[in-house]
């Protein structure tokens, strides 16, 4: 299936991240045909996830040009806590929503759209515990599986992915 060749994809690590939420993501859009890279603080680093599982990142972010991408997925666990320490990380996501990239983060993903400040007057949902901290950056939230209010992207909890993938790749059509 290669329904979206051609398409590039960033998908952020960090440490601690949801293991489900960075993985499902990676190999679903790579089946769909999409060039996904791990995209980390550092090139060559390698993260633990929350129950310790490696994921390597291959490319640094203050490398990626968000021009260069169609996408960049957030995965939540508390990894976006660590992203957003980073102001490369920090600076693609807001270069990426200026630009009009599509931007789906899930969990506690939304975290660093609140960091990148893209999130004013925009609907948007995340693991119920952020849902403060999203209102306080301006979004409006919503308890729903998939949010999607434009070019943006967001969900609850590994139990939404399927509808959170399912609305990716038709973003990605789209685009």
């Amino acid at each position: 299936m290669s329904e979206l060749n051609g398409k590039r994809v960033a998908v952020l690590v960090e440490k601690f991240y949801e293991d489900l939420e960075l993985w499902y993501p990676v190999y679903r859009l790579r089946e769909a045909g999409c060039e996904v890279k791990l995209v980390g603080p550092r090139a060559g680093e390698t993260f633990a996830s929350k129950h310790g599982y490696p994921a390597k990142s291959e490319v640094a972010a203050a490398d990626v040009r968000a021009s260069d991408l169609d996408a960049i997925i957030i995965p939540g666990g508390y990894s976006p806590d660590h992203m957003r320490r980073s102001r490369a990380m920090v600076e693609l996501v807001t270069d990426a929503a200026r630009q009009g990239k599509i931007l789906a983060a899930i969990c506690h993903g939304p975290w660093m759209l609140c960091s990148a400040r893209c999130l004013q007057g925009r609907k948007v949902t995340g693991f119920f515990a952020i849902r403060d901290d999203v209102e306080n950056a301006g979004g409006i939230w919503q308890d729903a599986a998939c949010v999607r209010d434009g070019n943006l992207i967001t969900s609850r909890t590994p139990d939404d992915l399927p509808a959170f993938m399912a609305t990716i790749l038709e973003a990605l059509r789209e685009a």
